[in-house]
């Protein structure tokens, strides 16, 4: 059927068709159809005019463009005969690519709840995607490349599941995992390439861009049909694409790359033609009894066409069983239940009988599909000839209608891209194209940390970070935000939140404290804390799988170190001798004889505030008697039995330890209580601490000992010989009065 040629004498009646019209080019491996024609009120379609022309080269090799510029000038011709046809001016075109270049991958996807959760068509459309993107990974295994450049051109859900359990529609149900099984098609970068610059040097646009089994299975197998297990064969030049329907749905396609060019290349061999001229035998065998040929030395041949069908017989048998096998594999290891063939090839003699053949079925289970599968096309063109042939152009031109996509081209971070537009591209698309880690679009939560209190566990979450940022065309939008053709999108990371922290200061028990009775006076005190069976002080940060005890209990020697009394004798507890492994709980009363160096004046008792390892808080002021007259007369005394102590201590060792730190004599160290002139109110007093600014609040007066306060230092365990007290270079203890500015030092020596 040489459309071409008749086209050009012919001039199509336009009386009464509306103005817009659809173009639809199947660009064939032998040949360009080009269809002009528009859906009608009873979603019938009406060809308003065709043009076929055959290659004058093998520009095309199993179905994939070899030379742009020919196949440009062909679709060129078409464009011009239609436009002079209908006397309407063509500007955008539909287009298949073929099956050859196409991979199918079937993948799955889950998402699972903390809880039972009612689903969204948010949730479905992200539980779609990952199996999208968990089909690509798949892909790019099996193409062994981390820089496969193809395209996902659509996909379908073969099912869902609701915990593991089957259903059609996921919205609006509660589950706590819901899961898909699709299968997604993908198209290769130098094809779509391809295929677009060749329509484009024709002056057209591409509108849309489908497959070509998809396009020929929306005609010759009709959605009323889908429930069947049916498999639509389309035998083109060169290559025999396949698509398989079972239960309402488009299941699998394929191909295998054998089909009339093989038949075609048989026929050259055995009667010393060009490939033209077989090509032309072959066609002429399917509807004349005798053929007329020229040989390559010119002379004119003539043979019975039963001689080309027993010529190409094991070819096609090589074909059909091949086709038959991937019908099998596509479809589960089973033959399908009817095979419908379109296309040139498959009109061959012995093609669909040894098709059938193969896959065990009955001979009228398997048939060519021509003009039965045409009833609702009408063409206004006379003399066309209705069949196989015309499948795949009218319905590249119906799928226009159905879905109206094709590829279009965004940036993303200054680098373009291409998209297969399927009406519903978000910025996710586009980013998920180019290969953006889906890690760096949402929020990271810093690290978490598990960790015991008194053998319970618990956890602490890290923070979370901050999303993507995401601008579209210079404004900031969300990763959901429809994108159209051009668009420029630009996608900052987003960020780790800080890992978990969790000092034991902030820990709910630590906050919980012990009382006693020292000498009749209430002490109120912090509870020891120990951290994997080492005592830590409330700074101390808490590791992944630690294991932390809130200690009920003091020891007798550790209270005497918390209150720094030196020298005792005569200690009971709750009436009862004591030694210092002796364990004082809450409420426990002691007495104490208190000998030289430590006098109860020395001792803070403050209820209402916490002690810390090292020291003991001084009552509340309120409690005390006569409050100016008890505080000169503690101060005198410390100042008196320190200086007396200091001066027993082995000089010649002192010196030694003061000169290996770097310090001035402890002698030096003398300052009167009370040299502060801010010494009479209550007022902060700021100095520096190893280096650091610390500033001393709640008092008249300060000593050293009101730094551990403000300061952290571990007392808990010796970390040397002795603790090293020092203001502004010289050596003290820790009844030294402070005053503002001072650099003070404390620190462990040996």
């Amino acid at each position: 059927m040489d459309l071409g040629v008749q086209a050009q004498e012919e001039k199509v009646d336009m009386t009464n068709v509306p103005q817009e019209l659809v173009f639809g080019l199947d660009i064939g491996t032998r040949s360009i159809v080009g269809t002009v024609g528009y859906k009608n009120s009873t979603n019938g379609f009406v060809a308003v005019a065709q043009v076929a022309i055959e290659h004058e080269t093998r520009a095309m090799i199993d179905g994939q463009i070899h030379d742009i510029g020919q196949v440009a000038a062909t679709i060129s011709k078409i464009k011009e005969q239609l436009e002079k046809m209908t006397g309407r001016t063509l500007q955008q075109v539909c287009i298949a690519a073929a099956g050859r270049v196409l991979k199918t991958v079937e993948a799955d996807a889950t998402m699972s709840f903390s809880n039972e959760t009612v689903v969204t068509n948010e949730h479905i459309y992200t539980l779609n995607m990952l199996g999208v993107e968990n089909a690509y990974d798949i892909l790019r295994k099996e193409m062994a490349s981390d820089d496969v450049k193809f395209y996902c051109v659509g996909y379908s859900v073969k099912q869902y599941y609701q915990n593991d359990y089957p259903i059609s529609n996921l919205e609006g149900h509660k589950a706590t995992q819901i899961r898909t099984e699709i299968i997604a098609t993908f198209l290769p970068d130098e094809v779509v390439d391809g295929l677009y610059a060749a329509v484009e040097r024709a002056g057209l646009y591409v509108a849309n861009l489908t497959l070509e089994p998809i396009a020929a299975i929306n005609v010759a197998i009709p959605e009323k049909f889908r429930l069947l297990n049916i498999a639509l064969v389309d035998v083109g030049a060169g290559t025999s694409d396949i698509s398989i329907t079972k239960d309402g749905s488009i299941i699998a396609y394929g191909m295998i790359p054998f089909a009339g060019d093989e038949l075609t290349e048989t026929i050259a061999k055995k009667y010393l033609t060009d490939f033209t001229e077989a090509d032309h035998m072959k066609c002429a065998s399917t509807y004349a009894d005798e053929v007329e040929y020229h040989d390559i030395m010119g002379l004119s041949q003539k043979i019975p066409s039963q001689e080309i069908i027993d010529t190409v017989a094991d070819t096609v048998k090589m074909i059909t069983q091949n086709v038959s096998d991937r019908i099998k594999e596509l479809n589960g290891g089973k033959p399908v239940s009817a095979i419908f063939v379109v296309g040139g090839g498959g009109k061959v003699g012995g093609f669909v009988e040894n098709l059938a053949q193969f896959q065990g079925l009955p001979k009228e289970r398997v048939a060519l599909r021509g003009a039965e599968v045409l009833r609702d096309v009408t063409f206004l063109q006379k003399n066309i000839e209705v069949d196989s042939l015309l499948v795949t152009p009218i319905g590249i031109c119906l799928n226009y209608y159905e879905q109206k996509n094709n590829f279009i081209f965004v940036t993303v971070n200054d680098e373009r891209i291409k998209l297969y537009d399927n009406n519903k591209l978000t910025i996710m698309d586009a980013a998920m194209q180019v290969g953006y880690p889906n890690e760096d679009l949402f929020p990271k939560r810093g690290k978490t940390i598990t960790y015991y209190v008194s053998g319970e566990k618990r956890m602490a979450r890290g923070e979370n970070g901050e999303a993507a940022v995401v601008l579209l065309n210079g404004h900031e939008t969300g990763i959901n935000t429809p994108i159209a053709s051009n668009d420029k999108i630009e996608i900052q990371a987003s960020t780790r939140g800080k890992d978990a922290g969790m000092p034991v200061g902030k820990l709910q028990e630590f906050k919980s404290t012990l009382t006693f009775i020292f000498n009749g006076k209430t002490i109120t005190c912090s509870r020891f804390v120990s951290v994997n069976d080492i005592l830590v002080s409330e700074f101390h940060e808490i590791q992944d799988e630690d294991h932390v005890e809130i200690l009920d209990f003091y020891t007798l020697k550790q209270v005497m170190e918390l209150m720094d009394i030196l020298k005792y004798g005569n200690v009971k507890v709750n009436n009862m001798p004591a030694t210092p492994d002796t364990k004082v709980y809450d409420n426990f009363v002691i007495t104490c004889d208190i000998e030289e160096s430590g006098t109860e004046s020395q001792f803070r008792t403050e209820e209402s505030t916490d002690i810390s390892f090292s020291s003991v808080e001084q009552t509340e002021e309120s409690e005390r008697i006569n409050e100016t007259e008890q505080t000169e007369e503690s101060e005198q005394i410390n100042e008196t039995e320190q200086t007396e102590e200091s001066e027993q201590i082995n000089e010649t060792e002192q010196k030694e330890q003061t000169k290996e730190a770097g310090l001035e004599e402890p002698q030096a160290a003398k300052r009167e209580i009370g040299a502060d002139p801010k010494s009479g109110s209550i007022h902060d007093l700021n100095i520096t601490v190893n280096g650091e600014m610390v500033s001393l609040k709640g008092k008249k007066q300060y000593i050293v000992v009101d730094i551990l306060d403000f300061y952290p230092v571990d007392t808990s365990v010796a970390h040397g010989n002795r603790l090293l007290t020092a203001v502004n270079g010289m050596e003290c203890d820790f009844t030294y009065p402070l005053r503002e500015g001072d650099a003070v030092r404390i620190e462990w020596v040996n």
